[in-house]
């Protein structure tokens, strides 16, 4: 398999415990994306009660589509972590914060 190699935020901490890539309180998957145009709304979140088996991933992210975030660059979160949670009945990014 090739891989690439890039350097992206992390995922802090997610408190999403439904999610199939949370294994305690951490997300492993590869990469996640974040939100739409308004809603900065995990967009990798898949409820099921079974959870991911290869925990050494630390997921990062791969993109946000929030443009009203002031972390968001050309699709692009720059920060250098967030934390996932959530936010009335929502999965979120809770490290959002409007421009």
């Amino acid at each position: 398999m090739n891989k690439v190699t890039i350097e992206m935020p992390l995922v802090s901490e997610c408190s999403v415990t439904e999610c199939a890539y949370n294994v305690s309180k951490n997300c492993h998957a590869r990469a996640i994306t974040v939100g739409d145009s308004v809603h900065p709304g995990c967009d990798t979140f898949m409820p099921e009660s079974r959870h991911v088996k290869m925990t050494q991933t630390v997921a990062g992210i791969g993109a946000c589509k929030t443009t009203t975030c002031k972390f968001n660059e050309d699709f692009e979160c720059m920060t250098e972590s967030i934390r996932v949670g959530m936010v009335r009945n929502e999965v979120n990014c809770m490290t959002f914060a409007m421009r």
